[in-house]
């Protein structure tokens, strides 16, 4: 069994609220869980804090093998009790094939432009 310690949405339609809980990897999102180990609301203002979370509790279930989430780990970073590696994925800032196309195009279109000039 592959514990994860995730969030679980309980706000109402358009008002977001989120327990931190840990759970089976395979239940539901919203489902069962095992532990709330706290609170996370993202409509607070910056200055004030958003979440509130058990930090021996999450210790103690990470030593157990539970695996944060990417928005948990980041709540763990803050408080120190995790070291989040920070994602780079230089391949998506790309443009794609169309992209590419459609700038060779006015590409060369300017250059005819400047030649003519």
């Amino acid at each position: 069994m592959s514990l994860k310690i995730r969030l679980a949405r309980r706000g109402t339609k358009k008002r977001p609220f989120y327990q931190i809980v840990v759970a089976d990897s395979r239940s539901p999102r919203d489902g069962r869980f095992i532990e709330k180990l706290g609170t996370y609301n993202p409509i607070l203002d910056k200055d004030k804090k958003r979440y509130e979370i058990d930090l021996e509790a999450a210790k103690a279930w990470i030593a157990k093998g539970a695996v944060p989430t990417d928005r948990v780990a980041r709540f763990l970073d803050a408080e120190g009790v995790l070291k989040r590696e920070a994602r780079n994925n230089p391949e998506k800032a790309k443009p794609g094939k169309k992209a590419e196309e459609r700038a060779a195009a006015r590409a060369a279109k300017a250059g005819e432009a400047a030649a003519e000039a």
